[in-house]
């Protein structure tokens, strides 16, 4: 396997593993999540890979099919009263195939991510995931990271359709 930054070619293949994760969420919160849908458009998909800003990252098998990849934001608060001005990179989305999962490819990628981010002087890696998703939650438990901040919801009415 090798992990390496994603490029134009790749975006029809980090589409298809985009609607497998809105899937996994509209699954778990279909009041939430439509699916299949993918948050990105490709416009949008190749401007995010031609901002520094924003590297996305995939992990290829040996033959060059994309498994998995990695999207990530880089973040800094300045001058916060409250907050200190560390730089963090947050990982915006990571998935890897269905029919991959288990093979390594995501420890590849979380792995890769991780070593960029410290070659970039950052202070930490950070993430979302959602509860409805205790796959994703135990593999990042497994990869060390552990809960930073935790987000509550009451649903008060039906969602409207």
């Amino acid at each position: 396997m090798e992990v390496r930054r994603a490029t134009r070619k790749d975006i029809p293949r980090i589409l298809e593993l985009l609607v497998q994760v809105d899937l996994v969420h509209h699954r778990g919160r279909p009041d939430l999540f439509k699916g299949p849908a993918t948050k990105y458009n490709a416009h949008e998909l190749e401007s995010i890979l031609g901002n520094e800003e924003t590297p996305v990252f995939v992990c290829t098998d040996e033959n060059g099919t994309v498994l998995g990849h990695a999207f990530c934001i880089h973040e800094q608060i300045k001058g916060d009263s409250v907050r200190t001005d560390v730089r963090t990179l947050y990982i915006d989305d990571i998935c890897v195939d269905e029919a991959f999962r288990g093979q390594g490819a995501g420890t590849a990628l979380y792995r890769h991510v991780l070593a960029y981010a410290q070659a970039c002087g950052c202070y930490n890696v950070t993430l979302n995931v959602w509860c409805c998703n205790p796959q994703a939650m135990k593999f990042y438990e497994a990869m060390g990271l552990r809960p930073q901040k935790i987000g509550m919801e009451k649903i008060i009415s039906s969602p409207s359709v």
